[in-house]
């Protein structure tokens, strides 16, 4: 295998370093690490095929928006997703009630990433609990259903239910997240998704508090 492909291979034990340093001791999510924890979360995405591609390629558009802005030379107001918010909301970067001026802003941005983030923690979560019988396509669909969903437009809810109907069987999920077998996988999961349930919801929580769920 060549280094470019061992890249691009998803490893679960990644994504749980990862979000394990997302939090500050005061509970402020970094966004350095949140970007990097995506980051794993797309090869997740990509390594299933063109199923997610949908999702795969906006949550790479968001993670470039976010890094483009950690590296400005406002850099140092981006450090943590409360920094951000406090930032831009304090100099009116943000389109509060309809597409104007900033339609790439921080608070907006993580926002599509923050709405994903919480489907793929449903779906991992009924994969981690499901019975060997249970059927992926409809974990997927059920968790989509109860997060993504509401913010698509028709259309891209209907492609999105087609997608899931091809998805492969639970195993293939576990083999692909190289972790081991299927008990360590179910282990790993048990690990990882407190992680990221805990950075979803210190970031709901800001969001709902600043009235940022909305965005446009």
């Amino acid at each position: 295998m060549t280094g470019t492909e061992e890249d691009q291979k998803f490893c679960l034990q990644e994504v749980l370093d990862t979000f394990k340093l997302c939090l500050s001791e005061n509970k402020e999510v970094y966004l350095e690490h949140y970007v990097a924890g995506w980051r794993g979360l797309i090869k997740f995405l990509n390594s299933l095929g063109s199923v997610f591609g949908f999702i795969a390629k906006d949550a790479v558009n968001k993670i470039h928006i976010l890094v483009t802005l950690l590296n400005g030379e406002n850099g140092s107001q981006y450090v943590t997703v409360q920094s951000m918010v406090k930032y831009e909301l304090e100099n009116d970067l943000v389109d509060l009630t309809k597409r104007g001026r900033h339609p790439e802003s921080g608070c907006r941005t993580l926002l599509r990433l923050h709405r994903a983030l919480r489907w793929l923690e449903l779906f991992l979560e009924r994969l981690r609990t499901s019975s060997e019988e249970g059927k992926s396509s409809v974990m997927c669909s059920e968790a989509y259903n109860e997060s993504l969903s509401q913010f698509h437009p028709w259309v891209v809810r209907k492609a999105a239910g087609m997608a899931f109907c091809m998805l492969p069987g639970r195993l293939a999920f576990f083999e692909v997240m190289n972790v081991g077998p299927t008990e360590q996988v179910v282990a790993k999961l048990g690990e990882a998704l407190p992680l990221i349930s805990e950075v979803y919801q210190i970031t709901e929580e800001l969001y709902t508090q600043q009235s940022l769920m909305d965005l446009p």
